[in-house]
């Protein structure tokens, strides 16, 4: 009876070995595509596992620490429609002092930042809209912008990789219209390029040489910078590309708020006699009106879906202002998502936060930690608005050009994650069956950009794998 035992012991101790080796090992095909790209297994994570299973079908690398780039918004993103719900809203408050007599404000129009990541150029029109239907068209005093409800140390733009005027590099406040930006109109006419902004913030300067080149890369022909209090543009720009726009980051966010102000006021017919300041809120001001975000789930599906670095840092910023009162701080923000991953027993010891949002050299996370996230997700309610957030590879946003002509597309909602020496993608992935997987892959290497066809065999592997014909035969089978 005890050697009997002893080898019943002795063959469970050998499977679980077996069964432990063969989890640390990457698929053929994928290890082949690092091979060839360069990129040694340490600097890679992949986990693989069906939801319905408790086990993952691969799991290498997954309790290393990666820069996860903007796979971090899928944490900040799911904690907040996790706590507050796909219904939230924030709100931007006008108020004001003095009265109003006939059309006319005798006083200052206080415009009171809530935290607003939606907050476009359309919307901001609207919220303005709402102001001239209570009847105002003419304010006496100033328009104040009071920002009081975050509380955050000045910060370089530029610091992160000395591009200041890019859009992702947008500083969050809590007052921010059209994520910080102005667009840049280049209009071939006449024989020349024609530049204006929208809204017209700074004065535009330079020169761009029209070629006669094919409209592809256009972005990369031109090069522009702030001097002397405007944006100066220089480089080609091809005639075949016709009207183009380009998203800019070019003022503090007052004083692009401001802008933005100024010209839809006066488009809606209104007139200022004083001036658009950064200022507190006077205690004598009355509301006038609440104007209302888009709805949690919308926010977070443009976050996910264009991976949308300042939405995120402010949907950040209002987690920690919600959990522990305004103003808001990056260390409340953190503080926040900390505590949400206590509460719904997520514990990620090797979790660095700086931002939410992945823009960030520092910021760390597990494989194994995002494969739980996101097998935790799927038990809640949440949860198809969580997934329907990501996009659709070959289809839809960050992941419309890759893969299009893959059998996976249409068939995987992933996060994307790309910083340099970074490339990443987690999420879900559906077999040709409708039974879905966990995806996480990982890559922090000099070479990552290199790693696109590794990834590709990693998704593919999900339909070719040996026995994937039981798991199609079979959902139970693990």
């Amino acid at each position: 009876m005890w050697r009997t035992w002893r080898r019943v012991a002795e063959r469970t101790l050998l499977v679980a070995t077996l069964h432990t080796a063969a989890h640390a090992e990457l698929p053929e095909a994928v290890a082949r595509a690092l091979a060839a790209a360069g990129i040694p297994d340490e600097h890679v994570a992949l986990v693989i596992q069906p939801l319905d299973s408790p086990t993952p079908l691969v799991s290498h690398g997954a309790e290393r620490p990666f820069n996860p780039a903007s796979v971090m918004k899928l944490l900040t993103t799911l904690a907040a429609l996790d706590t507050l719900g796909p219904a939230h809203t924030f709100k931007t408050r006008v108020l004001h002092t003095g009265v109003v007599k006939g059309d006319t404000l005798q006083g200052e129009l206080i415009l009171k930042g809530g935290g607003d990541p939606s907050l476009t150029l359309e919307r901001f029109w609207r919220l303005l809209r709402e102001v001239r239907a209570r009847g105002i068209r003419h304010i006496a005093g100033d328009v104040l912008i009071d920002q009081s409800c975050y509380d955050l140390a000045p910060e370089d733009p530029g610091a992160f990789d000395q591009a200041p005027l890019r859009p992702y590099n947008a500083l969050p406040a809590a007052l921010l219209v059209d994520f910080n930006t102005l667009s840049l109109r280049l209009a071939p006419e006449n024989g020349a390029l024609r530049l204006t902004l929208d809204p017209p913030g700074l004065p535009v300067r330079g020169q761009v040489r029209l070629t006669e080149q094919a409209c592809n890369g256009w972005q990369a022909g031109l090069d522009y910078r702030l001097a002397d209090g405007a944006l100066v543009v220089g480089g080609n720009y091809p005639a075949a590309c016709g009207v183009r726009s380009l998203r800019l980051s070019l003022l503090p966010p007052d004083l692009a708020v401001a802008a933005a102000f100024r010209a839809l006021w006066s488009e809606l017919g209104g007139s200022l006699a004083g001036e658009v300041i950064a200022a507190h809120t006077p205690p004598e001001a009355r509301v006038l009106l609440e104007f209302e975000s888009l709805p949690l789930a919308r926010i977070v599906a443009d976050i996910n879906e264009y991976s949308n670095n300042v939405m995120t840092r402010m949907l950040f910023l209002d987690l920690g202002a919600l959990r522990e009162g305004p103003p808001a701080t990056l260390a409340k923000g953190e503080a926040a998502l900390r505590a949400w991953l206590d509460a719904v027993g997520l514990p990620m010891p090797e979790l660095v936060i700086e931002n939410g949002a992945g823009l960030s050299r520092i910021e760390r996370i597990s494989a194994a930690s995002l494969a739980r996230l996101l097998r935790y997700a799927a038990s809640r309610p949440i949860f198809h608005d969580f997934v329907a957030s990501l996009p659709a590879l070959g289809q839809e946003g960050t992941l419309r050009q890759r893969s299009a002509s893959s059998p996976m597309a249409g068939r995987a909602w992933l996060k994307t994650g790309t910083l340099n020496g970074v490339r990443n993608l987690a999420g879900y992935v559906m077999d040709t069956q409708g039974r879905l997987y966990l995806f996480v892959f990982l890559i922090n290497h000099p070479r990552a950009a290199a790693a696109a066809a590794a990834q590709d065999a990693a998704l593919a592997w999900i339909d070719l794998r040996p026995g994937a014909a039981l798991s199609r035969s079979s959902p139970d089978a693990p």
